[in-house]
């Protein structure tokens, strides 16, 4: 406060006199100096008594002074200057609320009332002013006035939507919001962050109750697309994608526009609800109107079956990549297609040279060098699931050399630094890291603060980084996709670095395995042993976020994870989690999430 003060008085010399004073009055306002604000207001109202902000700031100052007889003094006086003045009623009248004549200040509210029905263009202020003492009920009969007058504004609009809201008149915040809607799209984000403010995921919240009703019974009167789209959001909110489908199908008969239902397919892949996005997935299949379209809509749905691991449908999923290339080709246009066919071969079919060779049929195509360098990171990873290292960091250089200052770019020097890191050069890796650690992409930045922390903290203080190329070696399994030989070298390092600065990064890695494998209470017990014995180590919150989600999502115990994600809230405030884990507290206590 202090220096946002000494700022105001820095500025007072550029400033005209007047304006001088004003500022500073403002400044002794926040800071509670009410008397010395008084005075300077005093003498601002004497030169410009018509300025009604000035005005009521002084009447502010008086009031908090409890000096309501000058403030009272001051309001007549403003009220003799123009009979257009009504909405400085309210603030005579809000005077005497606060000195408990009561009587008194509700007489002089509904004089205000009736003045604004006999001149609704008066709606405006006096609404704002009712609004500025949360005179709400006040407010709305304003603006209800004015608006069954024929003034039809949107800020009028705006307003009784919002002081519905804060009544809890629910279903009339809606309504007014749809309203503001039907007259102009724009109107759309401002009413989404209001429902927001009161829709939850939960089907049986009353808000989402009221929500889903009033837009059915409007869509029974009017079969306005936009009650569709609503509802399709709602669903959304609620993770009732298959009722979202429905609207979205309905939307598309009659725009013949697919691109809400891309949207929903995406948002139901990324909330795990696989065998939905893949109905929706076929859906698109059969009724994309272009090839661009089908060749997305095919490769989403190998994708979610690539995902299943199951081995027993790898045969099937690589003759349908087969199929597609000989419908849609290989060419430029097809570049993901190719990739990913090639990653599949590599990391699930363990057919790594049959990938690199048609990976490097694929950079003899008319490639920009952005598609190019894609082909290439594919071919480097290859190289690195085949233990290749230097192979791999020929291919990663170059990338960063042609494509300077490129986010491809930063992703091919982590992977610098990762490979190094893997085959024991620590050294190198942690140059690599260090100019990653501040980039602009913060998923990489993340990344890189996090191999290179564990790299220093386990290179101090051991000369034969044992442990550390120990941890490299089960890092490298993981990315072979060999989970249970990753496991047995978590475990040997367990046994043989006890205690040791190691073990708090050993133990995360081995229960994030243990998730991926469905044993959750095992992964329980390593996060907790990570928080008991290494509970103010850098790893902390990652054990606290993970065991909330496991105890949100997995072993559906609430409490206990409301327990670890409070902890993050008020132990770990600089964490990447702080932010997420704030809303899924909020979400459990019950709250509603903007």
């Amino acid at each position: 406060m202090l220096r946002v003060f000494f700022l105001a008085l820095s500025l007072l010399g550029f400033l005209p006199l007047q304006a001088q004073e004003d500022l500073l009055a403002r400044n002794y306002m926040q800071q509670g100096a009410y008397e010395k604000a008084a005075l300077l207001y005093e003498g601002l109202v004497a030169k410009t008594p018509g300025n009604t902000n000035l005005v009521t700031s002084l009447v502010e100052a008086y009031q908090q002074l409890e000096q309501y007889d000058k403030a009272e003094k001051v309001l007549l006086e403003t009220l003799e200057l123009s009979k257009n003045l009504v909405y400085i009623k309210v603030d005579l009248a809000y005077n005497y609320q606060l000195q408990g004549l009561d009587a008194k200040a509700q007489q002089l509210y509904k004089e205000v009332i009736e003045q604004v029905s006999a001149n609704p263009p008066l709606a405006s202020m006096v609404g704002r002013t009712f609004k500025k003492y949360n005179l709400l009920d006040e407010a709305a009969t304003t603006y209800t006035l004015a608006k069954d007058a024929g003034l039809n504004s949107v800020y009028i609009n705006v307003e009784l939507a919002r002081i519905y809201g804060e009544q809890g008149n629910i279903e009339q915040m809606f309504d007014a919001y749809i309203n503001l809607i039907l007259e102009s799209d724009r109107y759309q984000s401002l009413a989404q962050r209001a429902f927001n403010d009161f829709i939850t995921d939960d089907p049986q919240n009353e808000a989402n109750g009221i929500f889903r009703t009033l837009l059915l019974k409007r869509l029974q009167d009017d079969p306005n697309l936009l009650y569709n789209r609503l509802l399709s959001w709602l669903f959304i909110q609620q993770k009732e994608y298959n009722k979202a489908f429905i609207q979205e199908k309905a939307i598309a008969r009659r725009t013949n526009d697919l691109n809400g239902i891309f949207t929903l397919a995406s948002v139901a892949k990324e909330n795990e609800a696989f065998e939905l996005a893949s109905t929706i997935y076929q859906y698109l299949v059969e009724q994309a109107p272009s090839d661009e379209m089908r060749l997305f809509a095919h490769q989403e749905l190998l994708d979610l079956r690539v995902q299943k691991n199951d081995q027993a449908d790898f045969a099937s999923i690589e003759a349908a990549y087969k199929s597609l290339l000989n419908q849609f080709g290989t060419a430029a246009e097809t570049l993901d297609l190719q990739t990913k066919y090639a990653h599949f071969l590599a990391f699930n079919q363990n057919k790594k040279e049959e990938a690199s060779a048609f990976l490097k049929e694929t950079l003899n195509l008319k490639l920009n060098r952005f598609q190019e360098a894609r082909v290439k990171m594919e071919l480097a990873d290859i190289l690195v699931l085949e233990e290749r290292f230097n192979a791999a960091l020929i291919y990663y250089s170059q990338i960063q050399k042609n494509l300077k200052d490129n986010i491809l770019a930063q992703e091919a020097r982590f992977k610098v630094a990762k490979t190094s890191y893997y085959k024991g050069d620590f050294e190198w890796a942690k140059t690599q890291l260090k100019v990653l650690k501040s980039s602009a992409e913060q998923l990489i930045a993340n990344d890189a603060q996090d191999l290179y922390l564990l790299i220093t903290d386990n290179t101090v203080g051991d000369s034969t980084q044992t442990a550390l190329k120990t941890f490299a070696k089960a890092d490298l399994l993981l990315f072979q996709n060999k989970q249970d030989a990753a496991l047995e070298v978590y475990n040997t390092l367990l046994a043989e670095h006890k205690d040791k600065a190691i073990e708090d990064e050993t133990l995360l890695e081995q229960a994030k395995i243990f998730e991926n494998k469905g044993l959750y209470n095992r992964a329980v017990q390593n996060y907790q042993l990570i928080l008991e014995k290494h509970g103010d180590d850098i790893l902390a919150d990652d054990a606290h976020y993970r065991l909330g989600n496991l105890y949100a999502n997995k072993l559906e115990q609430p409490e206990k994870a409301k327990e670890q994600y409070e902890k993050i809230i008020f132990n770990f405030a600089d964490s990447i989690f702080y932010v997420d884990a704030q809303q899924k507290y909020r979400k459990l206590r019950g709250d509603a999430i903007n």
